[in-house]
């Protein structure tokens, strides 16, 4: 491991909200920042960070649309289809939805006119389509 510059050791503490119940974990992590370019303070913000990514982005493509349960695990396909699934979780968190299923389900009310309306693109000859793309966006 020749560009390994630091070791840190990282105690987590977590408390289960429903039962009361703290867990303890430690977690080793090395990085090639020396100890000038990350104190502990700093190291221990960059593996915060990576929570926040985890919660925000893997956890509600996760929930909504059960990516852990895909069968697809081998080569690209992981990546390749995680790119469809962010499109939906990225435009409703734009357009202002702060819950990702309740703004799924009202996409679905009309399938054929929100969904392409949120993205501005125009709705197809339909029964029910607006004329104006953008007039299903939420204010």
């Amino acid at each position: 491991m020749p560009h390994v510059a630091q070791a840190a050791k990282i105690l987590h503490h977590r408390t289960d909200l429903r039962t009361g119940k703290v867990t303890r974990r430690v977690v080793c992590t090395l990085t090639d920042l020396t100890v000038r370019q990350a104190s502990p303070q700093r190291i221990g913000r960059l593996a915060r960070s990576q929570w926040v990514i985890e919660n925000r982005v893997h956890y509600v493509r996760d929930t909504v649309s059960a990516e852990d349960a895909s069968k697809i695990r081998t080569g690209h396909g992981p990546e390749n289809m995680a790119t469809p699934r962010n499109l939906p979780v990225n435009t409703l968190r734009t357009e202002g939805h702060t819950g990702i299923a309740a703004g799924l389900r009202e996409m679905s009310y009309a399938p054929f006119s929100r969904p392409l309306g949120l993205l501005g693109l125009p709705c197809p000859a339909r029964p029910g389509c607006p004329s104006d793309p953008g007039s299903r966006r939420r204010p």
